[in-house]
């Protein structure tokens, strides 16, 4: 039987990321392919500091592009296989992408504000959501880090950010933290 201390030193320290509108720029018309794929200034080196800081980076992306039958499975897969390689060419690491392919009708448990996704990356990788981070764009970013149990939840005023601001205060909900962009909110993280 393993001591508390080692079961402890299992659990991994880790940043939740939102994809489209903090790492990249986002579209209303859905990024479909590499070529439609934009890193956000400072995004990279962002992850890079992360990882100096001992954070493990997983992205959490509602990505319905898949059911709509506007992209392929293998498609989002290499979409998501070259923005890990520009990460990895930039000395930062990604170290998974959980993805969820449904629509909002299919209302599946994976689709975030739900928090199906987080739990299969703690089950994974024996996360602490207590001690977790998730930083993102949207309401539902901020809600699935509640209903995950996530320790604190940030909010970036790129991609829906600015409108998302206005409505999370007309629900009473607060981030633990609004940033400029994932730069600024690193900044926070690593404080």
């Amino acid at each position: 039987m393993q001591s508390s201390r080692q079961s402890k030193a299992m659990l991994q320290r880790v940043v939740f990321l939102d994809r489209d509108g903090v790492i990249n720029r986002d579209s209303p018309d859905y990024i479909k392919s590499w070529d439609e794929f934009e890193f956000l200034p400072g995004s990279i080196e962002a992850i890079k500091r992360l990882i100096l800081n001992r954070f493990i980076t997983i992205i959490i992306t509602n990505q319905s592009v898949i059911n709509r039958n506007m992209v392929s499975r293998e498609g989002l897969e290499y979409i998501h296989a070259m923005m890990k390689s520009a990460v990895k060419s930039g000395e930062g690491e990604i170290k998974d992408i959980f993805f969820c392919p449904h629509i909002p009708e299919d209302e599946c448990g994976c689709r975030k504000p739900k928090p199906g996704l987080i739990y299969k990356a703690q089950k994974k990788y024996r996360i602490d959501l207590a001690d977790s981070v998730m930083v993102g764009d949207s309401t539902k970013d901020i809600e699935c880090a509640r209903n995950a149990g996530c320790g604190r939840s940030i909010l970036v005023k790129t991609g829906n950010g600015a409108i998302t601001e206005k409505i999370l205060s007309e629900r009473s909900i607060s981030p633990d933290f609004v940033a400029k962009d994932l730069y600024h909110a690193v900044d926070w993280i690593i404080k």
